[in-house]
């Protein structure tokens, strides 16, 4: 992506080329945040993004919003699975410092 994919209209605004708001998009639904975008490409704000997003999953259809619902599920899924493995990580209160066995027995 270069400096060169907008260019400035006759009232000072900028128009960007479709090949830069697809690449902004799909840089969206890999994951990183609008606000990291905007700023690698050089954008004067996220709403721009949020809204390129919008008009091509309208024009993608449901497939785009199936695959964006998708998406979702799964981040939710693994922020659950993050926390209950953070939990897991945590020592036990009863059992810092021994050495014992599941049942109280010494482990061998």
């Amino acid at each position: 992506m270069t400096a060169n994919s907008s260019r400035r209209k006759r009232g000072g605004r900028r128009v960007y080329d479709d090949e830069l708001k697809g690449e902004a998009v799909q840089m969206l639904l890999d994951g990183h945040s609008a606000e990291a975008v905007a700023k690698n490409l050089g954008l004067s704000s996220v709403s721009l993004l949020y809204r390129w997003k919008a008009k091509l999953l309208r024009q993608n259809g449901a497939a785009a919003a199936t695959l964006e619902s998708r998406l979702r599920q799964l981040e939710e899924d693994l922020r659950r699975v993050e926390r209950e493995r953070d939990v897991l990580k945590k020592p036990w209160p009863f059992s810092a410092g021994r050495e014992r066995g599941l049942c109280g027995h010494p482990a061998a």
